[in-house]
């Protein structure tokens, strides 16, 4: 999925998730901007609910996989932590999309569907990566971005009558790593964090062609 988004090398090297979430994270992106407006269209936000809810409402999602891997095993527990919390929030989008109703009418369905389908596996790639710090430095940049993303969940909840729960998930790991190879780590972490970005950005810019598209 094509996408833009700005890199810096050295935000990537250092595992300094938190700069690169600043610099790519979904709360920069256009259309979640009008996504969060109190004017926000309801056609957007139900296709946008669906949309999230076909990247990350499956289970196994991309954090138990990370989790089953195993590959950097002192984070075992902040994993278990993560993957119980975001169990509550599948859930939450489950009824969330039940709420929403059906789809939008949208040219390219089948093509959006595919897009959707390959973000995923993506992210469940990203999980299962051999290279130590890959997998937790993307869940730590979902954990972080997610945080915007509740933001206009929460949003549509509340245009579609349900009351949303309470976020649960644990803060990301961001600590820089104290150990002989930290540098390898934190450069993988940087990757990991930057990879997810870039799906999620992906995401947006769908949802902000398929938005265009509808209106014609």
């Amino acid at each position: 999925m094509a996408t833009s988004i700005a890199f810096d090398i050295r935000d990537d090297r250092r595992g300094d998730i938190g700069a690169i979430l600043a610099r790519s994270g979904s709360a920069t992106h256009p259309h979640v901007q009008s996504l969060l407006l109190p004017n926000a269209l309801l056609h957007d936000l139900t296709d946008a609910v669906h949309a999230v809810c076909t990247v990350h409402g499956n289970h196994p999602c991309m954090i138990d996989y990370a989790m089953a891997r195993g590959i950097q095993i002192e984070t075992l527990p902040w994993l278990i932590r993560s993957s119980s919390a975001f169990a509550h929030e599948r859930a939450y989008l489950a009824g969330l999309t039940a709420a929403a109703g059906p789809l939008p009418p949208t040219p390219g369905q089948a093509q959006a569907d595919t897009a959707l389908t390959h973000l995923r596996q993506t992210l469940e790639m990203l999980a299962n990566s051999d290279r130590r710090g890959c997998a937790t430095g993307a869940v730590s940049a979902l954990i972080l971005d997610w945080r915007t993303i509740r933001q206009f969940l929460d949003q549509a909840a509340a245009r579609f009558g349900l009351t949303p729960p309470i976020n649960d998930m644990p803060e990301p790991l961001l600590d820089p790593p104290d150990e002989e190879n930290a540098l390898g780590l934190a450069r993988a972490r940087g990757f990991g964090a930057t990879q997810m970005l870039i799906q999620h950005r992906g995401l947006w810019d769908l949802l902000e062609a398929r938005a265009s598209a509808r209106r014609g």
